[in-house]
C-alpha cells in the first residue's frame, strides 16, 4: 500500500527569512493524521535567505539529518563542532542527553534550500555526536546507502536507530528497485523532479507511505533532457 503525502497539503509558514514546509506536525502546525511516520517523526523543506537562520536552540534524544539542496549551511554546536554543509553533503547530529547549535546561511546574499529530517533514536541518553559526509556522486545514479545503525564508512553516516536511508539521482527513464524485508515500512521524499512509484506519480515534495510492500520499483519517466528527478527513500521498522 502507497499512502502519498502531497506537496501542497504539507503545513507551511513563511516568516520572512524562512519559508518551511512540513511533511508532518511541527512547530505552530499540527495534524493529528500526519505526526510521523514509524521512527521518522520530522521532513522539513526549507529555504533560507542569505545572512539569516536558526539561533542557537536545544534538542535531546533525537537523530537530526540535514540535506542540503543547493546553498550553504553553516552549523556550530555546544559541542565545538563549526562545519559548512555544502550540496551533496549530508550532517548527521545525535542530540542524545543533550546539545544546543545554530544553523545560519552561510552566504549573505544566496538562499540555501534544504531537508531536514528527524528519526527517533533506539537508545535514549547516549554522548551527543556529529558526524558530515560528501556523498560520492558517482554512486547515486542507484540507491546510495546514505545513513544507517551499522554504517561503517566515510559514504554513509551512522545513526541510533533502526532506520536506513538511501539517495538516489534518476536520470530520465533511469529506474532503481528497493527491496522491504517483512515487516519494514518505506518513505520516499522526492527532493526534485517528479518519479513514478509502482504506478503511483510523485512531484517534488511529495511524500509517500508504503506498508505491505516488499518491492518498491522507483523510475524518472520523464524524457531525455528534460532533468534528473532526486528522491530520499527510508526503510524504517
Amino acid at each position: 500500500m502507497i499512502t502519498v503525502r502531497k506537496s501542497a497539503e504539507r503545513g507551511h509558514a513563511q516568516h520572512g527569512w524562512l519559508d518551511t514546509y512540513h511533511t508532518f506536525s511541527f512547530a505552530d502546525y499540527h495534524n493529528s493524521k500526519f505526526m510521523g511516520f514509524r521512527s521518522l517523526r520530522v521532513m522539513n523543506e526549507d529555504r533560507v535567505i542569505g545572512g539569516e537562520g536558526f539561533p542557537t536552540h536545544p534538542h535531546r534524544d533525537m537523530e537530526i539529518l540535514t540535506y542540503i539542496l543547493s546553498g550553504s549551511l553553516e552549523h556550530r554546536d555546544s559541542m565545538g563542532t563549526g562545519e559548512v554543509i555544502h550540496p551533496g553533503e549530508l550532517q548527521r547530529m545525535s542530540a542524545g542527553t543533550g546539545v544546543t547549535h545554530s544553523e545560519f546561511n552561510a552566504s549573505a546574499t544566496d538562499p540555501v534550500h534544504l531537508l531536514q529530517i528527524w528519526i527517533m533514536p533506539t537508545s535514549r541518553g547516549i554522548k551527543p555526536s556529529y558526524e558530515q559526509i560528501t556523498l560520492p556522486a558517482e554512486k547515486l545514479d542507484g540507491l546510495h546507502l546514505a545513513a544507517s545503525s551499522n554504517a561503517g564508512s566515510s559514504e554513509a553516516v551512522h545513526i541510533n536507530a533502526d532506520a536506513r536511508l538511501y539517495i538516489a539521482r534518476l536520470e530520465a527513464q533511469k529506474k532503481v528497485q528497493a527491496n522491504l524485508a517483512h515487516g519494514r515500512y518505506g518513505w520516499v521524499q522526492v527532493a526534485r523532479g517528479s518519479v513514478d512509484i509502482n504506478g503511483v506519480q510523485l512531484q517534488a515534495g511529495d511524500g509517500a507511505a508504503i506498508s505491505e510492500e516488499t518491492s518498491v520499483s522507483i523510475s524518472n519517466p520523464g524524457k531525455a533532457g528534460n532533468g534528473s528527478a532526486e528522491i530520499l527513500f527510508f526503510d524504517l521498522a
